[in-house]
């Protein structure tokens, strides 16, 4: 699976926890908003570090 689908299906994982939490007020749901939204900054963080790596590399420029 490519990066930019694990971080689609962590945004879809989202969308219902903060509507929950928007909405309804559902706490629970608040906090399982935060630990998606932690999953998503952990994974942007990769993505971002692997596009450093590609570009320090010269990879990019093969593309």
């Amino acid at each position: 699976m490519s990066r930019y689908d694990e971080m689609n299906d962590l945004m879809d994982e989202l969308r219902p926890d903060i509507s929950k939490f928007y909405d309804k007020g559902n706490k629970a749901a608040g906090t399982r908003a935060r630990k998606t939204l932690q999953n998503i900054k952990k994974k942007a963080q990769e993505i971002r570090l692997e596009i450093q790596d590609w570009k320090n590399s010269g990879k990019v420029d093969n593309i």
